[in-house]
């Protein structure tokens, strides 16, 4: 053994193996209470499943990164607009649509719009407080968040696709939570289809700004474990009736500010203006057709 490695070593204080141990102890716990979980309820078991297929979709977009040099900015601006595309479709039929029906069972005319209403705006201020409180970079944007420059920029960009992968995990949850199979699966479809062309921009995107290729697909394809995560989250949590409706409408809302935030001007950034809007036009036209068809 080398001298770098005994320094290594010898900086494993018992504080921090202590430490390492019990976030070992508390992984293993969490994992074996999830698989105990899954086997009783049958929501979220799929709802995990759901989000693994999401998850995989992003790691197979990537995969084109290993023979391909150079993304072009018109591509990427067209895949930015269909993935925008397809969660704009989605949040409106796979969720809006549902909270809306769910609240007037249980409220007058009125109050049921009002009720998603003030969801959607809800769901789009938690995620504008991640947005000004978590440090995370753009593609193109560049850096955002509290002390963004104080990390590393690989972390940069791996803390912004998890942001952007919440919403996209909790609206699969909550749609698997809701019961309706059909339309859950429909999301899923819509979100898995939006993650292979995100799964290649990402591993693309890194390799521009000088990342090596392994780092690159690396990332790319496990950018999307966040969503199997926030699935699951999201369909254990609500799993009330009461909470439904309005996790729905949250969920919608934290998208639709992903999509207006982020996707949209960061497709539209590089002047490819009518590929991104074709691009979007797409996603949302494929969308809506996937949703009335199996829904």
């Amino acid at each position: 053994m080398n001298t770098a490695s005994l320094s290594k070593f010898s900086k494993l204080t018992p504080r921090k193996l202590l430490g390492w141990g019990i976030l070992l102890l508390g992984a293993g716990y969490g994992l074996q209470q999830l698989a105990l979980l899954m086997q009783q309820q049958d929501h979220v078991r799929y709802a995990f499943y759901a989000g693994m297929v999401a998850a995989m979709a992003t790691a197979l977009g990537a995969l084109p990164a290993l023979f391909s040099r150079r993304l072009s900015n018109r591509l990427h601006a067209a895949m930015l607009g269909f993935g925008g595309g397809v969660m704009l479709a989605a949040s409106i039929f796979s969720l809006i649509v549902p909270a809306l029906a769910l609240f007037e069972t249980s409220a007058q005319s009125w109050q049921g719009p009002l009720q998603v209403a003030a969801a959607i705006l809800l769901g789009a201020l938690l995620m504008l407080a991640l947005e000004r409180s978590v440090p995370h970079e753009h593609f193109i944007k560049g850096a955002e968040g509290h002390q963004a420059l104080a990390l590393k920029r690989s972390w940069l960009f791996v803390i912004a696709i998890i942001l952007h992968n919440i919403p996209e995990g909790l609206a699969i949850g909550v749609a698997y939570a809701s019961g309706d199979a059909v339309g859950a699966s429909a999301l899923t479809t819509g979100i898995s289809l939006q993650n292979v062309p995100e799964g290649f921009v990402v591993a693309m995107a890194l390799l521009a700004v000088g990342y090596s290729r392994l780092v690159a697909l690396s990332v790319g394809m496990l950018s999307g474990l966040v969503e199997p995560i926030m699935a699951v989250i999201g369909a254990i949590v609500m799993t009330n009736p009461m909470l439904l409706p309005w996790g729905l409408a949250m969920a919608a809302g934290a998208m639709l500010f992903v999509i207006s935030h982020e996707m949209i001007p960061e497709s539209h950034r590089q002047g490819h203006e009518m590929a991104a809007t074709n691009g979007l036009m797409l996603g949302f036209v494929l969308m809506l057709v996937l949703d009335t068809a199996l829904g």
